[in-house]
């Protein structure tokens, strides 16, 4: 429970950084990231596309998608969270909610990311090295065993007959369309209301934020699907883009959590963000990072083995052997067990020392998340049950390589980039909106 009070001095506790922005405080950070993100960036994409350092073209595009994906699930964390404010009508998340939206205005430009490598990736005809499906003459010519099952979803990927993966590209046009167009809205309104205090703004936002999060919820779902599910076709799941927009929240919680104690460390937001806003943050991290996550992830995995129907218990089989097993239970102790513990006390929510740490370490497992859906592969022999184990340990022990350096180029290179735009976004904008009605209620906000 909690209660909050308004003054009509709320406004005396904000600083001018609060109001105008960072201006050059943190040039020189933004900077660094800008070099750091397109150098690491480039220099994984001469790796993987020459086949340097022994990386097969097919482990670099997964690899590539992990780290994208894994960005894209901030900045998606974050627009979560502004809808939600919003939708709720919540007083408490005023001073947090301009950080948030500025991890979300990264929606505006993400897709350039994707689109370019991957319609490169088409361009090519290379796009059945990630995507079975894309190549469906070479699956049927050798009798793949799945056949029957990928056929009759060939026209969920390409249903107007243009290219193989038509519709899949119109799709996904518009995931980055809807995306890009919320995220503006929510800014551009936010900015607005802070200028002019006019409430035709925040009442606008309170009524888009229905819509908006049933955009949302349908685009994440089937971009779930398109890019990651998908890459197994014969396998499917109806819970798995829950699973994947937990993963959003949680990296997105966390990112926040990072920016706001950032911002505080250059002297941004120091009276107006406290420990209670902290805790709060805190616990939204904890609910939908360690709980929610645990119980999606449950619910998928004892269903699908509790029906043990091949088609779909192969999906696990392949990250419980070789050097997956050993990697399924550090993520299952890394993203519930030990956090659950750690944090399930009030007390490390309310330091924002700690709270940041425990923010590092959910980010980090938000990427291994990533990185276990996305890298194991699944062989295509499911009839030939008299050598199962012994596919499915030799594709597993060729695909873990986690250690492989350009996992960790790729994912500078993307964290790099973010952090530019962020910081950018931070030193151009106000990172309050001074003139919301719920400004001081959330100034003095106490939780009970």
């Amino acid at each position: 429970m909690s209660h909050s009070h308004s003054t009509s001095g709320h406004v005396q506790r904000l600083t001018p950084l609060d109001k105008t922005g960072l201006g050059d405080i943190g040039a020189s950070l933004q900077l660094g990231l800008g070099i750091l993100g397109a150098g690491c960036l480039a220099l994984g994409l001469l790796i993987g596309l020459n086949g340097w350092m022994g990386v097969s073209e097919d482990f670099f595009w997964r690899s590539y998608l992990v780290s994208f994906c894994f960005v894209l699930a901030i900045s998606l964390g974050g627009l979560f969270f502004v809808f939600v404010q919003h939708l709720t009508r919540a007083g408490w998340s005023v001073v947090v909610r301009r950080p948030a939206e500025l991890l979300a205005s990264n929606l505006r430009w993400i897709w350039a990311l994707w689109i370019i490598p991957f319609g490169w990736l088409w361009f090519r005809g290379k796009a059945g090295l990630l995507w079975p499906w894309a190549d469906p003459a070479t699956m049927k010519n050798n009798n793949i065993a799945e056949w029957h099952l990928i056929e009759k979803k060939i026209g969920y990927f390409s249903l107007f007959g243009l290219f193989d993966g038509d519709f899949f590209w119109a799709r996904a046009i518009a995931y980055f369309a809807i995306w890009a167009f919320l995220a503006h809205v929510f800014l551009n309104r936010s900015l607005r209301l802070g200028a002019t205090g006019d409430r035709n703004n925040i009442a606008f936002m309170q009524k888009f934020a229905a819509p908006a999060a049933i955009l949302f919820a349908l685009s994440v779902t089937f971009a779930s699907f398109d890019w990651i599910m998908s890459l197994s076709p014969a396998w499917f799941s109806t819970m798995f883009g829950v699973y994947f927009f937990c993963g959003c929240a949680t990296a997105g919680f966390a990112g926040l959590i990072l920016l706001c104690v950032r911002l505080q460390s250059v002297g941004a937001l120091t009276h107006a963000i406290t420990t209670e806003h902290y805790q709060d943050m805190g616990k939204l991290l904890f609910a939908f990072g360690m709980v929610f996550w645990a119980y999606i992830g449950f619910s998928q995995y004892m269903l699908i083995w509790y029906a043990n129907v091949p088609e779909e218990t192969t999906w696990f089989l392949a990250r419980q052997v070789g050097g997956w097993g050993p990697f399924s239970l550090v993520l299952l102790f890394g993203h519930f067990i030990i956090p659950f513990i750690g944090f399930i006390s009030r007390w490390p929510k309310r330091m924002p020392l700690v709270l940041s740490l425990g923010a590092i370490w959910m980010l980090a497992f938000a990427w291994l998340d990533l990185y276990w859906l996305i890298m194991p592969r699944i062989p295509h022999d499911l009839t030939q049950f008299e050598r199962f184990s012994e596919a499915f340990a030799e594709f597993s022990d060729t695909s873990t390589h986690f250690f492989t350096p350009i996992n960790f180029i790729l994912l500078a290179g993307m964290v790099g980039l973010f952090g530019f735009c962020t910081l950018r976004s931070c030193r151009a904008y106000p990172l309050v909106c001074e003139r919301d009605p719920r400004l001081g209620e959330s100034l003095h906000f106490e939780n009970m």
